[in-house]
């Protein structure tokens, strides 16, 4: 029997003390996890629930994409912006100046100084994290823009594919990457978390493919993202920390909320 979900009696009452975080360990230490780990003395473990596989340039081809053609680009993370400038080196594309980027989020948009000279006229994110946040900033362009949505072939946010159809929005979806469930399986036998966070759909679908006979039993799940609540919830488990909300932007703020109620 695993440890995880297998929760003891009464554990639901006692401190909160390890908490798995699906994601890569932060390279800095002065990373907010950390200092939040440190303030309320609780052990942090991060193992990333999945794994992305780029998709080469020969198979993008297959999707008859023409990158040059598209005038405003959207991001909903990191991981697009990694591989859609990854695609246009592999196909020798050079990505006009005048290209407009639309991010989920300030930390998205900024990762772009990474590739581009970052210029406020061009690049634009929603307020708080939401999808919602991110049409409204989408909407003021909408008329003039030819939109390019970069994505996983097994992770696109249907919510994000329906607004742009919805609103007449002339866009296609790129799939530039696939995601893959990743082995953590000893992970979540080895050791049981009172909190794990998820931050995608694909992390929740992983929790399932490692341990399919999963039970929560008092862990506590938190999510990054209405899509990822959503298939937390749609799995049938029971979500207590929500992120991006207007007063917790962030998992770590969402985690601190949580925190300091446990302790009142």
């Amino acid at each position: 029997m695993t440890k995880t979900g297998v929760n003891k009696a009464g554990a639901q009452a006692k401190a909160v003390q390890k908490i798995l975080i699906t994601q890569p360990r932060p390279e800095s230490e002065k990373s907010p996890y950390f200092e939040l780990a440190r303030k309320y003395s609780v052990e942090l473990a991060f193992h990333p629930f999945i794994r992305l596989e780029g998709i080469p340039a020969r198979e993008f081809r297959k999707q008859k994409i023409e990158i040059q053609q598209y005038t405003g680009v959207v991001f909903t993370s990191r991981n697009a912006i990694d591989h859609f400038f990854r695609m246009c080196e592999e196909m020798k594309v050079s990505v006009s100046q005048d290209t407009k980027y639309f991010c989920i989020t300030e930390a998205v948009a900024l990762y772009l100084q990474k590739f581009i000279l970052y210029r406020k006229r061009k690049v634009f994110y929603g307020a708080d994290g939401t999808n919602k946040s991110m049409f409204d900033a989408i909407n003021k362009h909408k008329g003039n823009e030819k939109f390019l949505y970069v994505c996983s072939e097994n992770q696109q946010d249907n919510e994000i594919v329906n607004w742009l159809k919805n609103n007449n929005c002339e866009f296609v979806l790129a799939f530039m990457y696939r995601t893959q469930s990743a082995d953590v399986k000893e992970i979540l036998t080895a050791n049981y978390y009172d909190v794990i966070c998820l931050f995608t759909p694909s992390g929740v679908k992983s929790l399932f493919d490692n341990v399919p006979k999963f039970k929560q039993n008092g862990t506590v799940f938190g999510a990054f993202g209405s899509n990822t609540s959503r298939a937390i919830e749609e799995a049938g488990l029971k979500l207590e920390i929500k992120a991006p909300q207007p007063q917790t932007t962030s998992m770590v703020a969402a985690l601190e909320q949580f925190l300091s109620g446990k302790m009142k």
